[in-house]
């Protein structure tokens, strides 16, 4: 060996534990309720929000691909009723139930969203909505509702296909 490379310490290599799938599910959430915040701050101030995603873009012209940024649209998980304001937390685009069959947050003025959402994400941030989570995680998406009733008539299929072979 070299003496350069005798002055590095080598080790084999360690176990990389797999992290849980809900870390993953919480970050995303609270990147979400941030950019509620930030849309809430703007709501506040009277200023215009925007949000942008990144979008890799091939160039027709030379065939490069690039990174360009896209406006998107985002909707508020805010509403008033006449002047008194209710934040839902959403995943996706069903609102989760803090408590059975009450979706809702009472804010009050408008000027206490911010100080509500910060509340939320800490809370996530906490794990304290790790339940809700995985709870609205397991809603069927359309994809597997297809697919579970395509494999019942498949199966409801095969059954007459037997018993009209054993009536012969």
């Amino acid at each position: 060996m070299t003496t350069l490379l005798s002055s590095l310490k080598v080790i084999a290599r360690p176990e990389i534990a797999v992290k849980p799938p809900i870390i993953g599910k919480r970050t995303r959430l609270a990147d979400k309720l941030k950019q509620q915040l930030d849309m809430a701050e703007c709501f506040i101030q009277g200023s215009e929000f925007e949000a942008y995603r990144e979008k890799s873009v091939k160039d027709p012209e030379t065939g490069e691909r690039k990174k360009v940024r896209r406006r998107i649209t985002v909707r508020p998980w805010y509403y008033d009723s006449e002047g008194h304001y209710y934040f839902e937390v959403r995943i996706g685009i069903k609102p989760i139930e803090l408590v059975k069959d009450k979706p809702a947050i009472d804010v009050g003025d408008k000027s206490k969203l911010p100080d509500t959402i910060k509340l939320i994400i800490d809370a996530v941030e906490k794990g304290e909505l790790d339940e809700f989570i995985l709870k609205a995680a397991k809603f069927p998406t359309k994809k597997a509702k297809a697919s579970a009733e395509a494999s019942k008539e498949s199966k409801s299929e095969a059954k007459s296909d037997t018993s009209a072979k054993t009536t012969k």
